[in-house]
């Protein structure tokens, strides 16, 4: 029996006809997709479509919220999720404010060079593939390792004596999203997990020994 598995991508454009465009095709390609214009509407459909990978535009107006934004987010709170850029400026310099990055594992594609549905249907899958990557090596300020607040919010809880599931059901996420952002916190302070060595209490006694920084 052939499987009915599709993979899911979210599409966030806030010019119509683009954003009908790019969900018809991708729904032509046999990609389960959920299409909205704008940043709060990503972000609030993430958490009820659970997709594999996010497609977006760079900018959606005057004083919204970018793409830079969205993506942000999703490298904070959703690593696993692909991440696509599709925008017409041909680099996210001319785009984007002063001190405002891109994740450093999006998948950037410029729409006037876009050839076929084969290349986006590449570049999704590319984006997936690129979230298995993890940084091993501490970013330091001084002496100390720097982490996001996410990854400080995830030590405290873990230094409280709360197991995943329960640091899942505290924080209003799932399950996938906790373990996901405990192993990706264990990188980021350069811990791997052995025979010898159990990351989890070596996390904890840096953060209790003020051997963090939170950014």
């Amino acid at each position: 029996m052939a499987s009915d598995f599709r993979t899911r991508v979210l599409v966030a454009e806030d010019e119509e006809f683009t954003l009908n465009l790019l969900r018809d095709i991708l729904t032509d390609a046999k990609f389960e997709v959920k299409a909205v214009n704008s940043v709060a509407e990503a972000i609030e459909a993430v958490a009820i479509f659970d997709p594999h990978a996010v497609i977006s535009d760079l900018n959606f107006g005057i004083n919204a919220p970018s793409g830079a934004d969205l993506l942000n987010y999703l490298e904070e709170e959703h690593p696993w999720i692909g991440k696509v850029i599709l925008t017409s400026h041909a680099s996210p310099a001319l785009a984007l404010p002063r001190g405002v990055t891109l994740p450093k594992n999006v998948t950037y594609m410029v729409k006037s060079e876009l050839q076929s549905i084969s290349s986006l249907n590449t570049a999704i899958r590319e984006s997936i593939a690129n979230t298995n990557t993890l940084a091993t090596r501490p970013v330091l300020e001084q002496t100390r390792i720097v982490i996001s607040s996410t990854q400080g919010e995830i030590l405290r809880l873990m230094a409280d004596g709360y197991t995943n599931s329960a640091i899942a059901a505290r924080r209003g996420t799932s399950l996938r999203a906790t373990e996901t952002l405990v192993q990706r916190t264990f990188a980021t302070l350069g811990l791997k997990s052995d025979d010898e060595y159990n990351p989890r209490i070596l996390a904890v006694r840096m953060w209790q020994e003020d051997k963090i920084v939170l950014r």
